[in-house]
């Protein structure tokens, strides 16, 4: 279950027009003249069709939408089922309703609208039956798909990924998260423009460019500029955010960030830690704005802990790409805590979901902790995590397993350091203040010429204080 390879680059195909000319639709005698209906469908392009600015599905009235899924050989009818449930949710989080779903099994995707020709039928068929305004088909259209199907169908074809923009265009609170959705969105949309109907006022004939082609040009020209701002807004944050990163290498708060598929619970389990004022829903993508919070372990050690973003299955290539400085908060982490609902359908494609994303911002070899959480909702949750050394089963909503949860995240963090013993001298204060600053003061015992100190140290800040080593300490556990 690849998110991101599943979500490559597409470019513009040619229309296949000969070939949609074949169509031939079955009349529905209770609807009358379809010409005459579809023409100002609100979910086709006419009074009530939304805009690029305003997302891709309407917010005027929950859209009725038909859902659709091609499989392949090598998936089953169970994998496929899982995979349009979670695309109902997410049409559901987006806004809309669900009111039918139909799936076909097939080797490869037509090139000219992704499913064969047979089922575009079944499909219009079902639109008309349902009244249903937009198609969400749960692969990813390439643009001569995504127009060739709104052709024939006189609806809005959207995919997943657009899906899945528009709930983070939604959801995004702060100017960051505003830009790298508004830029995800603009890249999506840059290879659509030459399906949309934005016409020019230039008339056609000899010698002219023909009617529609100026207003292309111009949008394309837009779009391209405001990408490029936001790429540039984007890299100024990035650069802030670098600035802050190295102002805190030399912390001795180790870095811990909380991953995990959306919806999973993560920030309910910062929330259960820390008693904070976070947003904590049952909906998908609660959470876009990264949060951190200082946090004191039970045996005294200060780390920062971090909420991130929630990754899903498929996701869009153009969310990676944008989020990538949001997402920095993982790469740069000393260590992950990555929560899987233990209660829900999938838990182990889910593991392998975020695994997938972790290792496309280069974060899949940071030490991780697998947190099974949601054990008040299910026995097979601490089955679940028993099959995994070092895996924990918690629930972040009574606070079951949290204390055996830090019993091995001290354990990990420990490992990152030796203990040493010291001894510094009256007049080295600024030694006292670098110890305290870059380690954890285990004990402390004052002499007459100076002060004994039992801290633990990573191996950097020990080769700094070389001098002051009096040799190392076996720990007690």
């Amino acid at each position: 279950m690849d998110m991101i390879s599943e979500n490559s680059e597409t470019n513009v195909e040619p229309d296949f027009d000969d070939e949609l000319d074949e169509f031939e639709f079955t009349p529905v005698e209770s609807l009358g003249e379809h010409g005459e209906i579809l023409s100002d469908h609100r979910g086709a392009f006419g009074e009530f069709g939304g805009t690029v600015e305003e997302g891709f599905l309407d917010r005027d009235f929950r859209e009725r939408i038909i859902i659709v899924g091609v499989f392949g050989s090598d998936q089953t009818e169970d994998d496929i089922q899982d995979s349009l449930e979670e695309l109902e949710l997410l049409i559901d989080t987006a806004g809309a309703d669900v009111v039918d779903r139909l799936v076909q099994k097939r080797r490869t995707p037509d090139p000219a609208t992704y499913v064969g020709k047979g089922k575009v039928t079944e499909i219009f068929q079902a639109c008309l039956a349902a009244d249903a305004d937009t198609v969400v088909f749960d692969n990813e259209l390439s643009p001569g798909q995504q127009v060739n199907l709104e052709k024939i169908l006189k609806r809005t074809a959207l995919d997943r990924t657009a899906v899945i923009l528009d709930i983070f265009a939604q959801h995004a609170t702060t100017s960051e998260g505003k830009a790298q959705v508004e830029l995800a969105q603009l890249k999506y949309n840059l290879p659509r423009l030459r399906g949309k109907k934005n016409f020019s006022q230039q008339g056609g004939g000899i010698g002219t460019r023909g009617p529609g082609e100026t207003q292309l040009e111009v949008d394309r020209r837009r779009l391209v500029s405001r990408v490029h701002k936001l790429e540039k807004q984007l890299k100024v944050i990035q650069t802030r955010r670098d600035n802050q990163r190295k102002a805190r290498q030399n912390s001795a708060n180790k870095k811990v960030s909380i991953v995990g598929y959306t919806n999973a619970g993560k920030s309910s389990l910062l929330k259960c830690l820390t008693s904070a004022d976070i947003l904590v829903e049952d909906r998908l993508f609660a959470t876009l704005d990264p949060t951190t919070k200082k946090y004191q372990m039970p045996g005294g050690e200060e780390i920062l802990l971090t909420d991130t973003v929630g990754f899903v299955k498929k996701l869009p290539h153009q969310l990676v790409e944008a989020f990538k400085s949001t997402l920095e908060v993982a790469k740069t982490a000393d260590l992950l805590i990555h929560v899987v609902d233990g209660a829900g359908a999938d838990p182990i494609s889910h593991i392998e979901a975020v695994h997938n994303v972790l290792e496309e911002i280069d974060a899949g070899e940071i030490p991780t902790i697998l947190v099974f959480n949601k054990s008040d909702a299910s026995e097979e949750v601490e089955y679940l995590a028993n099959r995994f050394p070092g895996a924990v089963a918690v629930s972040a909503l009574t606070g079951a397993g949290i204390p055996e949860m830090l019993a091995e995240l001290s354990e990990r963090i420990k490992g990152f350091s030796e203990t040493y013993e010291l001894f510094i001298p009256w007049a080295r204060g600024d030694i006292i203040a670098l110890v305290h600053r870059e380690g954890q003061i285990v004990s402390k015992e004052d002499t007459e010429l100076g002060v004994t100190v039992i801290a633990n140290l990573e191996e950097s800040s020990a080769s700094r204080l070389a001098e002051f080593i009096e040799g190392k300490v076996e720990r007690s556990d």
